[in-house]
């Protein structure tokens, strides 16, 4: 007795129960139950008031709430007590906070991957009357730069945060996450030795001051390749910010495991990439023609010596109004020998040629844009094939960069788009090949058409619950603590609503749910059958059942439930569980067959059996008025009796009737007859005495008299049959077995 009190485990109420923290505190103790089942038991769940999945990441109700429980945790390394002003504190690279900053600096980085090229449309040919001149775009480049302007202040805001971001120490990597430095000196240095150069570059506002203070400060005659410095410019910032890309997304697939949370972003991210290329080079098109045009006007204004001779200032459109500009355009041969239309034209404009001839680089913003993306977008996805190039050497090694970048673009598409694309079908592909598997199988095993058809709605309903996802595998890869809260979250609404399972705390409601595993079925399915042993305890998310009862066969008797969400069936398995000694498993005395599709959770009989051990203890007798008065087996038991008592009184009533009636006829009897004796073998031979003395005396008076008598005794023999008819009962329906919440299990 000693050691069995030693080893009792005892729960309290306390009034920090409810508390989360307590509870898991109180779970921590995990050397109170030796007879805990391993976690990897773990069995997928549903959450009862979720829809089934419709979406990758839903694949049935449970799947859209699970998919929130399994967000990655936050690891910080700093207390509370080391807290500091977000304006002077040391940044973790794994918290949610520099996660987010990541996210955020990746769109602004995209957002000025694609401003920066509409720098190039800036410069434009101006076409009046029968001359041109080169100007540039005011009401383009307003927004345009400050739309760099912002894009810049991400940048900048980016080098502040790098500078109070730690790190992890290189030599603390042998086990585990590391060692975070947190001095800002080492932050600083490590910083500045390895990116803050790129950074640095990419975050100067080098385009602003070429276009609103470089070019307008430099003549256009003084200088032939001024634009050419705008495109150098350009291309020069444009390289690390490119390569800032690669790092950042490093970091934050590092963090979370991938860049877009589904593969549909996924595909449409790299399809914008792919998008973002063709942009940069139907932009720089745009700027080269415009070169190429503005080449031929130089090269043909340095041949004109007379009559009046021609000036490079004369090319620019801030010379318009000059008279000697009139005088010069009204006989120049500059523009007609730079016509593509001109057949006497000798310039070779090569692949440049369209842009002129469709006056591409004289229209207005938006047409010259979506004309320039479609060219990019083309000679991507062609590798440049249909370019027809002149001998410019530039012109050349444009074409051949065009061709390796749209190889390599285009390829990286295509595989990038068919992962994301069969990573959202794979799992209907698995589930293609298993039907197929299983069509096999009953062919071979030449199963009826029936049984076929039963197993086809089940693949098929299990598919539409889960979308082919192990749920199972995904809990037991889980940690044991956030497996159980997952769990709670699921099943703790649903275990609640069994009365019995309501009085428990929140331990033992804890290993309820814990120990919990799904359970699907289509629609005529039976559960369990009258007699069957029970062998779980089943709690309904959705659908509908029916339970019914013959009372093992009893002739006349039937009852019929409807169950629904929230009902459970298997209650027999709880009396079991609560006795001391159960060995073998009860027998159900209810049939239960699904009306339609039904998603349910399932108790096994091991796992209700410890728990059951466990709560047993809790001596309460209100628990086994509760588990009476919920238990439909004790309920049809409960109205068996009921009615069995009222027709004893239905009985009883109606004997009574029938003395009264029967007494009123003896007194009738008795006040028309002679007295007789109270022995029955005397009055029988006192009136046999009293006939045979009658005969000789009175012949008339004996029949009558005998006949009175005959009746009487008939009556009295009815009676009595009809007494011993009452005490013989029909067979009653079996009064089911009490829990025992008393006695201690041996051991």
């Amino acid at each position: 007795m000693t050691s069995k009190k030693a080893s009792r485990v005892s729960f309290y109420e306390s009034e920090a129960d409810n508390d989360k923290d307590n509870t898991e505190s109180r779970w921590g103790r995990t050397d109170s139950f030796p007879s805990v089942k391993s976690s990897a038991s773990a069995s997928p769940l549903y959450k009862p008031t979720l829809p089934l999945l419709t979406t990758p990441n839903a694949f049935g109700s449970g799947i859209n709430r699970l998919g929130e429980a399994l967000k990655l945790p936050t690891f910080t390394v700093f207390s509370k007590q080391d807290a500091q002003p977000w304006w002077n504190a040391t940044l973790d690279p794994s918290s949610e906070t520099v996660l987010a900053w990541n996210r955020i600096f990746l769109i602004a980085c995209l957002v000025a991957l694609f401003v920066d090229p509409l720098f190039f449309y800036l410069p434009q040919v101006d076409i009046r009357n029968n001359t041109s001149c080169l100007t540039r775009n005011i009401a383009l480049g307003v927004p345009v730069t400050l739309f760099r302007t912002l894009a810049d202040f991400f940048y900048i805001l980016h080098v502040v945060i790098r500078f109070r971001t730690a790190f992890v120490a290189p030599s603390s990597r042998i086990f585990g996450r590391g060692e975070l430095v947190t001095d800002r000196k080492q932050i600083s240095r490590r910083y500045i030795r390895s990116g803050f150069a790129v950074d640095l570059i990419a975050a100067l506002p080098l385009p602003q001051i070429v276009i609103w203070f470089v070019i307008p400060a430099i003549n256009l005659s003084k200088s032939r390749s001024t634009y050419n410095a705008l495109q150098l410019i350009v291309l020069i910032q444009y390289i690390p910010r490119v390569y800032l890309i690669f790092p950042l997304n490093a970091e934050i697939v590092k963090a979370t495991g991938v860049v877009t949370k589904t593969a549909w972003a996924g595909a449409a991210y790299n399809l914008l990439l792919y998008m973002l290329a063709s942009h940069v080079l139907g932009a720089a098109w745009y700027l080269l023609s415009v070169e190429r045009f503005s080449s031929c006007w130089k090269s043909v204004c340095g041949l004109e010596k007379s009559p009046i001779q021609c000036s490079l200032p004369f090319l620019d459109c801030s010379t318009v109004g000059d008279a000697a500009r009139i005088s010069w355009a009204s006989s120049t041969q500059v523009f007609s020998m730079c016509d593509p239309n001109n057949a006497n034209t000798t310039f070779d404009y090569g692949m440049f040629q369209n842009a002129i001839l469709k006056d591409v680089v004289s229209d207005n913003i938006i047409d010259k844009y979506f004309y320039c993306l479609w060219w990019g977008l083309q000679q991507l996805s062609s590798y440049g094939q249909n370019l027809q190039t002149s001998t410019f050497v530039w012109e050349t090694l444009f074409a051949s960069v065009i061709c390796i970048i749209g190889l390599v673009l285009f390829s990286l598409l295509i595989g990038n788009m068919q992962t994301y694309l069969q990573s959202i079908t794979s799992r209907l592909e698995e589930w293609r090949l298993r039907r197929r598997d299983t069509e096999e199988w009953m062919k071979h095993r030449q199963l009826p058409e029936h049984l076929q058809e039963r197993v086809r709605r089940f693949v098929q309903y299990k598919w539409l619950a889960t979308r082919g996802v192990h749920e199972e595998a995904i809990l037991c890869s889980l940690p044991t603590d956030l497996r159980r809260d997952i769990q709670r979250h699921l099943c703790l609404d649903l275990v609640t609503r069994v009365p019995l399972f309501a009085q428990m705390d929140a331990q033992l409601l804890d290993a309820i749910c814990e120990r919990l595993c799904s359970s699907l079925s289509t629609a005529g399915t039976y559960i369990t059958r009258e007699g069957d042993p029970v062998t779980e305890m089943l709690f309904v998310i959705r659908g509908k059942l029916d339970s019914s009862t013959t009372d093992g066969g009893r002739s006349g008797f039937f009852n019929s439930i409807s169950l629904g969400p929230g009902d459970f069936c298997g209650e027999e398995l709880l009396a079991w569980a609560l006795l001391p000694n159960s060995a073998n498993l009860p027998c159900s005395t209810r049939t239960v067959k699904t009306i339609e599709e039904v998603e349910a959770f399932a108790l096994p009989a091991e796992d209700l059996k410890f728990v059951a051990n466990q709560f047993r203890r809790l001596h309460s007798k209100k628990l086994q008025h509760t588990f009476r008065y919920y238990s439909h087996q004790w309920r049809t038991w409960g109205a068996c009796f009921i009615q069995a008592a009222w027709r004893r009184f239905k009985k009883r009533k109606m004997a009574i009737s029938l003395s009264l009636r029967e007494s009123f006829s003896e007194s009738f009897i008795e006040s028309h007859s002679p007295p007789q004796s109270e022995n029955a073998d005397s009055e029988t031979n006192q009136v046999a005495a009293d006939d045979s003395a009658q005969t000789s005396t009175s012949s008339q008076a004996a029949p009558n008299l005998g006949v009175t008598i005959l009746a009487k005794r008939f009556a009295m023999n009815t009676r009595k049959g009809a007494q011993r008819s009452r005490d013989v009962d029909l067979p009653k329906m079996m009064k089911p077995q009490d829990p025992d919440f008393f006695v201690e299990a041996t051991d």
